[in-house]
């Protein structure tokens, strides 16, 4: 009977090697790519923010903190930061009361539907770059489309350089912006939409409430979750945006159409380690948007309970 019960035990003898590591085997790929694509040039940004750097590439020694003291001695700098926050502020808004009434259209019946909700995905599915460009050449002053259809119905005295002034620059390169990220935001507030029970309109219903009332006591707090998915996604994509800005104006004339992101590859022309101090800078505030993030989905996880 000892001899039995000593007799090692099938599973626990199978259990060797690879059964001790737990998941490490299987997150490990997972960590190693995070390393690699993340954490690796995250801290060849800071190192190089504190180097001196040849125009040709050449490390010339330590810097210090001096590539941060020129940063923010920049002259263009304050001007930039207030462009950003007003760049971000418009976009995001836009796009989040845009979104709201396209995802309550879509989300009714009506013919055509399915045609509507492909149309959408259309900005989504093109280029950003080749979108913005398009738009570019849609406003140049020779041969743009709407110069030319403008000047024709008499609206304008001559062919405007849109793009080349930034009063004009700034509404058109938000209208891009806006429209490149309606799909998205679109789509995921129609998802909340599309999971509040049919029963809660009913109920409401039954107690006589008006359709604005039901629209702010139930919609509006049910879709809370895919709100806020939604502005934070879209903070963190307007505010690091490169593509609309590039495309359409460079950032000129100077860096009076610029955004901190763009703002941080023009100074690579002239100070490599001047840009990485930007991009610690940036990916700074970046990494505020995320905790403020975090923050906000525990506060609406805590409500809820």
């Amino acid at each position: 009977m000892s001899s039995t019960s000593s007799a090692p035990r099938p599973g626990r003898e199978g259990r060797g090697g690879l059964a001790r590591l737990g998941p490490l085997p299987w997150i490990g790929p997972a960590v190693l790519l995070i390393v690699v694509v993340v954490l690796w040039p995250v801290f060849e940004m800071v190192r190089t923010s504190f180097l001196k750097i040849s125009s040709s590439g050449f490390v010339r020694g330590s810097a210090g903190f001096d590539k941060y003291k020129q940063l923010f001695e920049e002259p263009s700098l304050p001007s930039v930061i207030l462009s950003t926050v007003v760049w971000t502020s418009v976009v995001v808004a836009a796009t989040m009361v845009i979104s709201l009434a396209l995802a309550q259209l879509f989300n009714q019946k009506f013919p055509g539907r399915r045609v509507t909700r492909w149309a959408l995905i259309a900005p989504w599915a093109a280029s950003v770059v080749m979108t913005a460009i398009g738009f570019k050449w849609m406003l140049n002053q020779t041969a743009g489309v709407l110069n030319t259809l403008m000047t024709d119905l008499g609206l304008i005295d001559g062919p405007q350089d849109w793009p080349g002034d930034p009063a004009t620059a700034w509404p058109w390169m938000m209208f891009v912006a806006v429209f490149v990220s309606l799909p998205f935001t679109t789509y995921t507030l129609l998802a909340g939409l599309q999971t509040v029970p049919a029963e809660v309109y009913e109920a409401a219903e039954v107690d006589g409430t008006t359709a604005w009332q039901t629209y702010l006591r139930i919609t509006l707090p049910l879709l809370r979750p895919a709100l806020l998915v939604g502005m934070v996604i879209n903070l963190i994509n307007v505010f690091n945006s490169f593509p609309v800005i590039w495309s359409m104006t460079r950032g000129g004339p100077d860096s009076d159409t610029a955004t901190t992101t763009v703002f941080m590859y023009q100074l690579k022309n002239a100070d490599i380690g001047q840009s990485a101090a930007m991009s610690v800078v940036n990916f700074a505030l970046v990494v505020v948007m995320v905790v403020l993030f975090l923050k906000a989905s525990r506060w609406n996880q805590e409500e809820g309970r």
